[in-house]
């Protein structure tokens, strides 16, 4: 079992797990403000759950470099979106402020 560290919390976690569901799952928000009620639901398109990842995970996907690429966020971002992101190790999670997670003020 692999160990995801986010909000002050350690997850236990199969490999491979994605990252978005296992947060729901333990009531961490991956959203700020009122994007947790106005968001894709885990597809990749809004990306409001973009978070900073300390560890091994999965290298970004069409979609996710795509959604990284718009305004807001850039190409050169090291934020992830959590819906997108299936852990590979041990990890550390950060979320920061704004409503696409794009703020430099650390939410947790």
């Amino acid at each position: 079992m692999l160990q995801v560290t986010a909000q002050g919390q350690s997850i236990k976690c199969p490999e491979g797990v994605n990252l978005r569901q296992v947060l729901l799952a333990h009531h961490i928000p991956v959203h700020n403000g009122k994007a947790a009620l106005i968001n894709c639901r885990g597809i990749g398109t809004c990306g409001t759950c973009a978070v900073e990842i300390e560890g091994a995970v999965f290298s970004k996907g069409w979609r996710e470099q795509a959604r990284l690429s718009l305004p807001l966020q850039h190409p050169e971002t090291t934020r992830r979106l959590a819906c997108q992101v299936k852990v590979l190790a041990d990890i550390q999670v950060s979320k920061f402020s704004g409503f696409w997670g794009q703020g430099e003020e650390r939410q947790w």
